[in-house]
C-alpha cells in the first residue's frame, strides 16, 4: 500500500509541469483568439467600405486588404487548432501518468509519444502565430 501511495504522489509531482504548460497554451490560445476577433472586425469594416465606395481604384485596394485578412483568418484558425491539439495531448499525458500509477502499468512510451506530439503542435502553433504577425505587417 505504501508503494502505491508513493507512486500516486510521484504521478502528481510529474503532472505539475504539464499543468503549467497547459497554462502557457491557454495564454497562446487567448492571444490568437484576440487577434482573430480583431481581424474579423477589420474584415467586416472593409466589406462595408467596399459596399459604400464607388471608386473602382479604392474598391480594388480595399478588396486586396480584405483578401489579406481572409488569409490571416485562415492562419489564425490553424494556429488555434494546433494549440488546442497540443493542449489535448498534454491532457493525455497527465491522464496517462495517473492511469499508469493507479493501475501500475507501463505507459512511458505512450506518454513520451503524446508529449512529443504536443510539442510538435505547440511549435506549429507558434510558427503560425509568427506567420500571422508577418501577414499583419504587410
Amino acid at each position: 500500500m505504501e508503494t502505491h501511495i508513493t507512486d500516486i504522489t510521484h504521478a502528481i509531482q510529474l503532472a505539475v509541469a504539464p499543468v503549467f504548460l497547459l497554462t502557457a497554451i491557454a495564454t497562446l490560445i487567448n492571444v490568437l483568439n484576440m487577434r482573430l476577433s480583431r481581424s474579423i472586425d477589420r474584415r467586416r469594416q472593409l466589406e462595408q467600405l467596399i459596399r459604400d465606395t464607388m471608386d473602382a481604384n479604392s474598391i480594388n485596394k480595399l478588396n486586396e486588404e480584405r483578401l489579406l485578412h481572409v488569409h490571416r483568418l485562415r492562419v489564425i484558425y490553424l494556429g488555434i487548432l494546433t494549440a488546442v491539439l497540443s493542449a489535448l495531448m498534454i491532457c493525455l499525458v497527465i491522464v496517462g501518468a495517473f492511469v499508469g500509477a493507479l493501475l501500475t502499468i507501463e505507459v512511458s512510451r505512450m506518454l513520451a509519444i503524446c508529449f512529443i506530439l504536443a510539442m510538435i503542435c505547440m511549435v506549429a502553433s507558434l510558427l503560425l502565430f509568427l506567420r500571422e504577425v508577418f501577414l499583419m505587417l504587410k
